[in-house]
């Protein structure tokens, strides 16, 4: 059994695919738009706009998959309660992703030494999405 993070960015999924495209090397598997779907969306299911919004993707960082849409809300997106967390394979590795993922977003703990790893941070990407990064000790 395995768990994937499934998450929902309200209107700005596609924009958020090409961020993690660009900032973590993520490779895009799938993707689908709402106007792919051959059954009709019952009516008031999709704000108006969202007919080529995404309703599903799934991209791969590193050996995870992550499965991402736009849902049905329009809205801004909340992600809170959890953080996603990266490993880095030096603590080089480490500055580059969490500077990219700063990009835009909030530092919640600068990169820095720490008892259990020689490099850990956090940061709130752009669209909210809160990133624990950390290099093993």
């Amino acid at each position: 059994m395995k768990v994937e993070p499934y998450l929902f960015f309200n209107g700005q999924c596609e924009e958020a695919i090409t961020f993690y495209q660009k900032a973590l090397g993520a490779e895009l598997l799938m993707q689908m738009r709402m106007s792919d779907n051959p059954d009709a969306h019952p009516p008031g299911v999709l704000p108006p706009g969202f007919e080529h919004k995404i309703m599903h993707a799934s991209l791969r960082i590193g050996d995870t998959t992550v499965m991402l849409s736009d849902g049905n809300n329009p809205n801004k997106a909340s992600f809170q309660g959890f953080s996603l967390s990266i490993a880095a394979t030096d603590v080089a590795h480490a500055e580059q992703l969490f500077n990219a993922l700063a990009q835009g977003g909030q530092v919640q703990m600068p990169l820095g030494k720490t008892f259990y790893s020689p490099c850990f941070g956090m940061v709130a990407d752009r669209f909210g999405v809160s990133w624990m990064v950390i290099v093993p000790a």
